[in-house]
């Protein structure tokens, strides 16, 4: 059930993003976007939240299954003390 809130959040983002990038629009003398914009709009927004969804969990799980630590650190790092306390 978490998932599914979550995405209905996310969903909402990219609605609310949607009508306030319509408005702006609008409010500059822009002509009234038709429907294939209101398309790619929201297709835009929300496969850039996905897309930053994913990479910061991918940096969550990194962090969390060690994959830092076990990054080469020969460009001139000191190996024997670690980067974080």
């Amino acid at each position: 059930m978490p998932r599914f809130r979550t995405l209905l959040i996310a969903a909402g983002v990219a609605v609310m993003a949607v009508v306030g990038v319509s408005w702006a629009w609008g409010a500059i003398g822009g002509d009234p976007m038709p429907v294939h914009g209101f398309i790619a709009l929201s297709l835009g927004i929300l496969g850039t939240i996905a897309l930053t969804w994913v990479l910061m969990a991918l940096a969550f799980r990194s962090d969390r299954e060690g994959w830092d630590e076990r990054a080469d650190r020969s460009g001139g790092a000191d190996v024997r003390k670690p980067d974080k306390s």
